[in-house]
C-alpha cells in the first residue's frame, strides 16, 4: 500500500518507495490489501501540521520517519489520515511523530489510508450500511426546500431556528435529515452538562482545541421540543427523534422541560421513537424521562473501566458508579438500550480494556454497541489514558469486534439509533 504525504502547500501525493503505516498505541504496521478496504464514500483526507509520516522503507525494509520532501530539498512532509464515513471503525490510525510545536489536532478522528492501484484505502471495518448520512442523499438544494417549508410552518419555533443554522453553517448530517424528512431528527435542549469531556463537540473553555459547532443558548419549551418532534414523526415511517446532541449539553440536565415534551408528543401520536443520548448521570433524572415515555437510550462511554472514564469525561458532581446504576435502572424497565462506545486503536482493543467490556456486557445485557472512533488527539488520548490506566498490546479492532460478536451473538452492532421496528431484528 503506497503512502499518502503532503507537501507544505497542503498538496496530497503519493510517495514511491514507501508503504503507509497503521498505529495502535506503540503497535506499528504496514497497511496492506487484507489489513484495508476501498475508503468510504464521504470520507476525507487531511493532512496533520507540525507532524512527520512515519512510513514502511520498502527499500531497507524498515519503518522509519520521514522528514524531508525528496521532490523539494529541505521542505517538510506532513502525514497523511482519513476522516471515515459514519458506520465505518477505525482499525489502525494514521502513523506519526509529533514535532516540538505541535499543537492539539482538532476533534476528528485520523485513521490511516493508503494508495493503492487506482484508489485510496481506509484501514476500517463496517459495523453498519445504513445510508442515514450518506452526503449523497442529502442534496443542498432539497435541505433549503425543506429549510423553507419549516419557516413555514413553525415561523417562530426557537429550536426550529437552531436546528436551520446547525444545518446550514456546521453542515450536521441529522438537522439535514430533518428537513429532508428522513431518518432521525435531533432535539437539543441542555445548555449545560455536568461532565468536561476532553473531546466536546459544542464547548472547549479551558483548551487549545478548537470546538466543533455552537452550543445551543437557550432552553426550548415543551411545546416547541413536540412540535419539532411531531413535525418529523409525523410525516416519517420508522422515525427517530433523540435528545442529546453534539450541539449541546447533557440532556438529563434539561429533564424538567424534556419529561413534559415528551407525555405532548405521546399525547399526539405513538408513532417514532423517542431516544435519548446521554452520560447517564442522573439516575433520579432519566427516572424521569422514562416514565414520561422514553423509548430508548444510548449512553456515551470511552471505557468501562472507571479511571479511564474518569480520565476523559472529567465529571462535574458524579461519579462513574452513578452511571452504572443508570444503566442497570434502563436494562431493568424495557428500554432498548445501547452503549455509544467511543473507541480507539490501542486502547479500546487492549487486553485489559476487552477484559473490562466482556465483564461489563455480562454484568449489563444492553442490546447494542454503536462503535463510534474518538474525534480526539491520538497521541494526547494515548498519554492520558497509559496515565489512568497501563495497558498492554493491542490485539487489533477486527480481532476485538471478532471476539465479542462471538462471545456475546445477540449483541447488535451498529452505529445509527435503530427506530423501534428494528428493535428486535
Amino acid at each position: 500500500m503506497t503512502a499518502l504525504v503532503a507537501n507544505a502547500a497542503g498538496e496530497i501525493f503519493e510517495l514511491d518507495g514507501y508503504a503507509a503505516v497503521g498505529m495502535a498505541g506503540t503497535t506499528q504496521i504496514p497497511l496492506t490489501l487484507k489489513n484495508t478496504r476501498s475508503m468510504p464514500f464521504g470520507s476525507e483526507l487531511m493532512y496533520l501540521p507540525d507532524r512527520r509520516p512515519v512510513l514502511f522503507n520498502r527499500g531497507s525494509g524498515r519503518i522509519e520517519t520521514v522528514t524531508e520532501n525528496p521532490y523539494a530539498a529541505g521542505q517538510p512532509l506532513f502525514p497523511v489520515t482519513a476522516f471515515n464515513s459514519p458506520g465505518y471503525v477505525i482499525s489502525y490510525l494514521g502513523a506519526y511523530v509529533e514535532t516540538p510545536k505541535a499543537q492539539a489536532l482538532p476533534l476528528f478522528s485520523y485513521g490511516a489510508v493508503g494508495w493503492h492501484r487506482g484508489e485510496f484505502r481506509s484501514a476500517v471495518v463496517g459495523v453498519d450500511r445504513e445510508k442515514r448520512q450518506d452526503l449523497r442523499l442529502m442534496k443542498p438544494d432539497e435541505v433549503a426546500v425543506g429549510i423553507e417549508k419549516m419557516r413555514k410552518q413553525m415561523p417562530a419555533n426557537r429550536l426550529r431556528s437552531h436546528l436551520e443554522k446547525c444545518a446550514l453553517q456546521f453542515g450536521c448530517p441529522a438537522a439535514k435529515n430533518f428537513f429532508l424528512s428522513r431518518y432521525e431528527a435531533p432535539l437539543p435542549a441542555a445548555e449545560q452538562c455536568n461532565a468536561r469531556c476532553r473531546g466536546c463537540l459544542s464547548l472547549q473553555k479551558h483548551s487549545d482545541i478548537p470546538h466543533s459547532q455552537d452550543r445551543i443558548g437557550f432552553t426550548p419549551s415543551p411545546e416547541e421540543i413536540a412540535d419539532v418532534a411531531l413535525a418529523h414523526m409525523k410525516r416519517v415511517d420508522q422515525s427517530v427523534v433523540s435528545f442529546g446532541q453534539g450541539c449541546e449539553g447533557d440532556p438529563l440536565l434539561a429533564a424538567d422541560v424534556i419529561a413534559p415534551a415528551i407525555r405532548l408528543i405521546r399525547s399526539e401520536t405513538d408513532r417514532g421513537t423517542i431516544n435519548m443520548n446521554t452520560n447517564a448521570s442522573l439516575p433520579q433524572a432519566l427516572q424521569q424521562v422514562i416514565d414520561a415515555g422514553l423509548d430508548s437510550i444510548r449512553i456515551s462511554m470511552n471505557s468501562v473501566r472507571e479511571n479511564c472514564y474518569h480520565a476523559y469525561f472529567l465529571p462535574k458532581g458524579y461519579r462513574f458508579s452513578d452511571v452504572l446504576k443508570s444503566i442497570e435502572l434502563v436494562v431493568g424497565s424495557g428500554l432498548f438500550v445501547a452503549v455509544n462506545y467511543l473507541n480507539c486503536p490501542g486502547f479500546t482493543d487492549t487486553p485489559a480494556e476487552i477484559d473490562a467490556l466482556r465483564r461489563f456486557l455480562k454484568a449489563y445485557p444492553i442490546h447494542m454497541i454503536q462503535w463510534r472512533n474518538l474525534n480526539f488527539d491520538p497521541l494526547r488520548y494515548y498519554k492520558i489514558i497509559s496515565d489512568a490506566a497501563p495497558d498492554g498490546a493491542p490485539i487489533g479492532m477486527k480481532n476485538l469486534l471478532a471476539q465479542i460478536r462471538q462471545e456475546f451473538p445477540h449483541l447488535k452492532f451498529g452505529y445509527f439509533n435503530p427506530p423501534k421496528e428494528k428493535f428486535g431484528n
